[in-house]
């Protein structure tokens, strides 16, 4: 085909495409944005905020009010029914004379005494022996205020004692027996006796803390000791005082054992004229004829 002749193919084909064209129905705008609408957030509140109270700080009691009061402390020497019993008398003076609060305690033993007395310095009074008063002053300054004074003696002593029917008759006869004591820390019912105990020669087999006076004494009533040391006053005779230097032994005569009893009012313990006053007669209710079961065996000098 000649050159010439495709010139009216060609129109034909421009104009058809012209006519597609035209005729091509027209598409509709796009409804989704090139760009995602940005909406703005709502306007914020401030949060609500809730007032928060103030600690207030708690006021320290005052020694010596019922939220604090003093501790009486006292040492073990007896039961702790009749030391508590004995020193409410104590307290309600020191609160008559004083306005102020106190409250007796009575630890387990000497030691917890002394704990307690260094834990707490400024709520707290102790009756200590002498050596218990040593050791506090050393742990944490513990000073004396007054000493005590009983039946009208102000030193202390201590007695050695064993069953009725115990053959001992002088210390070194204690060899290979049971001892029963209140305290380690006690110079008159431990230190000493076990001193004199040394100079005797008298070697005991086994050595029993057992806390009270009164816990000694029924250490050897029942035999779960064989001989005890314990606290010792002299006896009053016929209501008078006998003289007693110390060391010597002055127990009841064997003539009035079978008297021995608990008066009426169970406020003494009375073999006849005879007024027992050493630990025996903290367990005169108790046990009825501990002087008929218990004897002296030795004393201590007096001690300060």
């Amino acid at each position: 085909m000649k050159k010439s002749d495709l010139q009216p193919l060609r129109g034909f084909l421009l104009l058809l495409l012209w006519l597609i064209a035209a005729c091509a129905p027209s598409l509709p705008p796009t409804a989704t944005p090139l760009l995602p609408t940005l909406t703005a957030p709502p306007p914020s509140r401030p949060p609500t905020l809730t007032p928060t109270a103030v600690p207030t700080a708690t006021p320290t009691p005052s020694v010596g009010t019922d939220l604090q009061p003093i501790k009486l402390l006292f040492v073990p020497v007896v039961d702790a029914e009749r030391l508590v019993g004995g020193g409410q008398i104590l307290v309600q003076e020191l609160q008559r004379t004083t306005a102020l609060t106190f409250e007796i305690v009575v630890p387990s033993s000497y030691r917890v005494v002394l704990e307690e007395m260094c834990a707490s310095p400024n709520d707290t009074l102790g009756f200590l022996p002498s050596a218990g008063y040593v050791l506090a002053a050393q742990l944490c300054g513990v000073q004396v205020a007054a000493k005590a004074v009983r039946f009208d003696a102000a030193w202390a002593a201590a007695m050695i004692v064993v069953r009725r029917d115990d053959p001992a008759q002088q210390l070194a006869d204690l060899t290979g027996k049971k001892w029963a004591y209140p305290d380690s820390t006690s110079i008159a019912t431990y230190f000493y006796p076990w001193s004199l105990l040394r100079q005797a020669g008298a070697a005991p087999a086994e050595a029993l803390a057992v806390g009270s006076d009164e816990a000694v004494i029924r250490a050897v009533y029942t035999g779960k000791a064989d001989f005890g040391s314990a606290s010792f006053s002299p006896p009053l005779v016929e209501g008078k005082p006998v003289p007693w230097q110390g060391g010597e032994v002055l127990d009841v005569p064997a003539n009035l054992l079978v008297s021995c009893a608990a008066t009426a009012d169970q406020t003494a313990l009375m073999c006849g004229g005879w007024e027992v006053r050493d630990a025996r007669r903290n367990l005169r209710s108790e046990l009825p004829d501990v002087v008929q079961k218990v004897r002296l065996l030795a004393t201590t000098p007096k001690l300060p």
